[in-house]
């Protein structure tokens, strides 16, 4: 017999400004534990020693996680130029040197090869799997592997500032699946001067920005306490990018049983992925046929 969660019944997002120095986990167990959620979850994850936009889905706000997952994320990040690690950020050990400087005008031109849809080989150091087996795990056992590049969606990438000679600072834009690591390595292998990661933020991630993020401080003084919920989120936030339709009160009903349901016409065309409201409350995400929503998630809110 499978164990029964515990924990109460709450659901929406949480949108923390992540502090360096913790993981992802890490922040989803202890806003988990603020609220005494039974369910929590991350759209995304970001480097311990990386700052910003941390989405944390509570109850049934985890069935929107990959809405969030796939929707564009910007990122401001600072290069350092003239040292490769073996991370491809500070955390790692130096691995190579080069005296090379390019120029703001180098720089500038360069970055025109990383927009666009791009292969990115994701770092060594990374969560990604190989026959099994997390890449970070063979990297610290000095295995020999190789990592297959994937595609990337890059919508923008430009430098925003350039304090020094050894420094760059970027903003990027890019879809699911990007390592900015990976592009501060390969824009300093095409500069030939080579470059990591020394500063990291993610500034927006979908409809969530780490201007309205809550610190990890906020978290911890208003755990337990009601308060506390007075930051959180509604469900339908992670829905953001999906067209919405009213739902009738026979449709909701029926929805919420995981069958068809009818909803009212709108713009939505024939085949189109939307969700159904009533009463100002999200029920299903699905597929639009004439007139009815085909169920493929539930919210029971």
């Amino acid at each position: 017999m499978a164990r029964r969660k515990t924990g109460r019944d709450v659901h929406g997002w949480l949108v923390v400004d992540k502090p360096a120095g913790i993981t992802s986990n890490a922040v989803v167990n202890k806003v988990r534990w603020a609220f005494g959620a039974k369910k929590a979850g991350h759209a995304g994850t970001l480097d311990p020693e990386a700052t910003g936009v941390l989405a944390v889905a509570l109850g049934e706000a985890t069935k929107t996680v990959p809405y969030i997952t796939d929707a564009l994320k910007a990122y401001r990040f600072t290069v350092k130029l003239g040292e490769a690690t073996n991370t491809d950020d500070a955390e790692g050990e130096v691995i190579a040197t080069s005296d090379a400087r390019p120029t703001d005008t180098e720089i500038a031109e360069a970055l025109h090869a990383f927009t666009g849809e791009i292969m990115q080989v994701p770092p060594k150091f990374s969560a990604v799997k190989i026959d099994g087996e997390r890449a970070y795990k063979l990297a610290r056992d000095d295995e020999d592997f190789e990592i297959a590049a994937r595609p990337l969606w890059v919508d923008s990438l430009e430098m925003v500032a350039r304090p020094d000679a050894d420094h760059v600072t970027l903003e990027m834009v890019c879809g699911k699946g990007g390592y900015v690591r990976a592009i501060a390595r390969d824009l300093g292998e095409a500069l030939g001067c080579l470059g990591h990661v020394i500063e990291l933020r993610r500034t927006w991630s979908g409809p969530f920005d780490a201007e309205d993020g809550v610190s990890m401080d906020l978290v911890e003084e208003l755990a337990k306490s009601p308060d506390l919920d007075d930051y959180l989120r509604p469900l339908e936030d992670g829905l953001d990018d999906l067209p919405e339709l009213k739902a009738t009160a026979e449709g909701a009903t029926r929805l919420r049983h995981g069958n068809p349901g009818m909803v009212i016409a709108s713009d939505v065309d024939y085949g189109d992925e939307a969700w159904a409201s009533f009463e100002g409350k999200a029920v299903a995400v699905g597929t639009y046929r004439a007139g009815e929503l085909h169920p493929s998630r539930v919210f029971n809110q």
